[in-house]
């Protein structure tokens, strides 16, 4: 705990130096991305700098600080995409997208139709694959045209950030290639999942094309089913985050891979202790109880005083490569 603590003291002031807004408290809102040719509506939320005092905001089970539709200031912000876990939501990464609007980014997140805990209809079928990273690029499509604060966001600062299959979603988005042939441990022989007929009767989506506005990626234990060669079209900098014990077909190899395969070396990160949900945010007393598979952690892992430096990371990476870095 203690070296946590000192970590996190060490990175938030220099993660912090040169944000574009500096807030007492991230302000709140749900959002509708309109359904159109490429898919359904997508219903999602949005965190922004706000300067008003933190108030409670009860989505039980969870508990959330910030302020609820808290005018937004400033212009030229910066806008991160969030891209959640299989059966998630766009509250997976409520404290991370909370300190990344804290210190001046508006940041948009989406629960993605077909797999998310509402909705497993797609869960199991590789056209869930296919349409997460139509779902982002609709997400950005949106916040930098009809939402109604785009005027004050700045189109060439967007990044990514996604988690496990949204860590898919996010190389997908930025490039990436998939080959579905790779990973055999996901889809046994004997294994009656649809993807893994789909993938043993050829029938793979195509993946669509790079999304060249998001200018850097926070890629956390993805569901990695890439090579090299998937790999060479990324060329943005990405923060590459481990899972120490892994879980949720996310491997230690299977993310190594992705680390030795990218075109230029990814800010590397490994967690110690960590199994794969510990990148979600800490879980209140209720979840726990409803949750434990991804709210309880290794022991003596702590989840709190790991994402205050996990938190503080993500940070500092978005403000050398997107605040701090020279447009394109």
């Amino acid at each position: 705990m203690t070296r946590f603590r000192w970590l996190f003291r060490s990175l938030l002031p220099a993660a912090l130096c040169g944000a574009t807004t500096l807030a007492h408290a991230a302000g709140f809102a749900f959002i509708e991305v309109p359904a159109d040719k490429d898919g359904p509506a997508l219903r999602g939320a949005v965190w922004s700098p706000c300067s008003a005092p933190p108030g409670r905001i009860d989505l039980s089970p969870l508990v959330l600080q910030g302020t609820r539709d808290c005018p937004l200031t400033g212009q030229g912000l910066p806008l991160i995409v969030m891209s959640h876990g299989t059966g998630g939501s766009a509250l997976g990464h409520h404290d991370t997208a909370a300190t990344l609007a804290d210190a001046g980014y508006v940041v948009a997140a989406i629960s993605h139709p077909g797999d998310n805990f509402q909705d497993l209809s797609r869960q199991g079928h590789l056209s869930a694959f296919a349409t997460r990273p139509v779902d982002m690029k609709r997400l950005t499509d949106y916040m930098l045209g009809a939402w109604h604060r785009h005027a004050q966001l700045d189109a060439s600062k967007v990044g990514l950030f996604g988690f496990s299959r949204g860590g898919y979603t996010g190389l997908v988005t930025i490039g990436a290639v998939p080959d579905w042939t790779l990973r055999q441990d996901l889809c046994p022989p004997e294994s009656s999942r649809p993807l893994c007929g789909e993938i043993r009767r050829k029938e793979l989506p195509a993946p669509p094309a790079r999304d060249a506005r998001i200018r850097a990626a926070v890629i956390v234990d993805p569901l990695s089913v890439f090579d090299a060669k998937g790999l060479g079209q990324v060329g943005i900098p990405v923060q590459l985050w481990a899972s120490a014990l892994g879980g949720d077909g996310v491997t230690p190899q299977s993310v190594e891979t992705v680390r030795q395969g990218l075109p230029s070396a990814p800010d590397w990160h490994v967690a110690a202790n960590a199994g794969h949900f510990a990148f979600l945010a800490p879980c209140p007393p209720a979840l726990v109880e409803a949750m434990p598979a991804i709210c309880r952690d290794a022991a003596g892992f702590d989840r709190v005083a790991f994402h205050q430096v996990f938190n503080a990371q993500v940070l500092a990476f978005f403000q050398r490569h997107i605040v701090s870095a020279r447009a394109p």
